[in-house]
């Protein structure tokens, strides 16, 4: 260990955790889902969100939970909307920080943003405990994608992830 590493510990700063954790650098998604009998469209930001199976088609979102999506999100379908990186205002709108007026799109199981980089609708697979937070597995039913540059964040801010210039398979 350098003099620079820190263990987990009850002592160690929560905050030290959470840097060391921003050096990954992840995607920015949108969770979208209706909730209530008047169909009132919900969604939050997120960048805790992997694929989990090729078959059947799994996906996994991690969301807080002491954020109030959180409760009305258990057991709804729900859509992965994966962010372009001019969608960086749609990002802090669902971040609590409301901006603009989303434009949405109508899916086969759940509400999605018009023109994110590429979506996934889900329905309900299973959900975990995961400490603070829940992990919500979705059975991806449809799905599509866009060309562009994705949004990315790393060391709590916001990059462009550009698009590789040729799209023709891995390693080109």
């Amino acid at each position: 260990m350098t003099a620079s590493s820190a263990r987990l510990s009850p002592t160690t700063p929560p905050a030290r955790f959470r840097d060391s954790l921003g050096r990954f650098a992840t995607g920015v998604a949108v969770v979208t889902f209706a909730h209530g009998e008047d169909g009132a469209r919900h969604g939050l930001t997120v960048n805790s969100f992997t694929s989990v199976s090729m078959e059947p088609p799994l996906i996994l979102v991690s969301i807080q939970r002491t954020v109030r999506a959180h409760a009305l999100l258990a057991g709804r379908a729900f859509t992965v909307n994966v962010l372009g990186a001019e969608q960086r205002d749609l990002a802090m709108h669902f971040a609590g920080k409301p901006n603009l007026e989303p434009e949405w799109a109508d899916g086969g199981h759940a509400p999605r943003l018009a023109e994110a980089a590429s979506w996934f609708e889900c329905t309900p697979w299973t959900h975990y405990d995961g400490g603070d937070h829940t992990l919500f597995l979705g059975r991806v039913e449809r799905f599509d994608h866009r060309p562009g540059a994705c949004l990315g964040f790393v060391d709590g801010r916001f990059v462009t992830i550009p698009e590789p210039a040729a799209r023709s398979g891995l390693g080109s």
